[in-house]
């Protein structure tokens, strides 16, 4: 799906690549993220996924005029799972409406796995 915006002067599409791109590139950045994580749904196992892998972690849908994404995680032993969700949620949101001009509806973060060193 391909979100469009226009004015007199043309339209602009933006890809969900682009949003999943950014997203991903947003929540492992955040303190305590280990990783994107990608679930086979045939074994229901939960494989960390390699850094040019990252938007199969996520996913983009435009409802409503508003985007919502949904980002599957590996985070660290020890943090505080509630407090980091939090954190990437309004970095999330506060970097895809300020970098695309789009409002994002919703993020929701799931937790799939807990990484120990």
């Amino acid at each position: 799906m391909v979100l469009k915006t226009g004015s007199d002067l043309g339209e602009v599409s933006i890809s969900n690549n682009v949003i999943s791109d950014i997203a991903g590139a947003v929540a492992t950045k955040c303190y305590g993220v280990v990783g994107m994580a990608s679930r086979n749904k045939k074994d229901g196992f939960v494989n960390l996924l390699k850094p040019d892998n990252m938007s199969k972690g996520i996913n983009v849908e435009i409802k409503d005029g508003g985007v919502v994404i949904d980002i599957h995680l590996i985070v660290e032993y020890g943090i505080n799972i509630n407090t980091a969700c939090k954190s990437i949620v309004n970095r999330v949101r506060y970097t895809i409406e300020n970098a695309i001009g789009i409002k994002v509806s919703r993020v929701n973060v799931k937790v799939e796995g807990v990484r120990i060193d």
